[in-house]
């Protein structure tokens, strides 16, 4: 696989050859969930959540257009992920480098999280991985 082709699927732009798949039951539970109340492109926490300061958007743009919706939340402080499964290739492209001037200008930061998945998060927000931070790298800790 040539360097361009690893890029591309890296940013999730052409399918990549070791695509895992998921459960669609999982999928399906998600969408039904009565507590988005807005756009079903635009998944925005609860008004509990946006007090506490806990508020992750979840967008799944059509095409380019829906670019700025991205960037109003973003620009508000909402950590945003942004799932272009459903966009073509090209107006994925254009998504994703919109969303990477988008976090460059704002000191942001953007992650690909899985496949065409990205996570775009505001400078003052911290990732943390599922690592445990005490955890030894090669396995079981040894008592003796």
């Amino acid at each position: 696989m040539g360097s361009v082709r690893k890029a591309s699927a890296w940013l999730g732009l052409v399918e990549d050859s070791d695509e895992r798949y998921y459960d669609d039951e999982y999928a399906e539970d998600a969408e039904t969930s009565d507590a988005w109340v807005t756009d079903p492109r635009v998944r925005v926490a609860s008004d509990s959540a946006q007090e506490q300061g806990r508020r992750i958007a979840t967008v799944s743009p059509d095409g380019f257009r829906d670019a700025r919706g991205i960037g109003e939340l973003f620009r508000d402080g909402v950590p945003v992920i942004v799932n272009l499964t459903s966009m073509e290739p090209a107006d994925a492209k254009r998504v994703v480098d919109f969303a990477a001037g988008l976090t460059f200008g704002l000191r942001g930061s953007i992650e690909r999280v899985a496949n065409r998945v990205f996570l775009l998060t505001p400078a003052d927000t911290q990732i943390v991985s599922g690592e445990p931070a005490g955890r030894p790298q090669d396995g079981f800790f040894n008592q003796s």
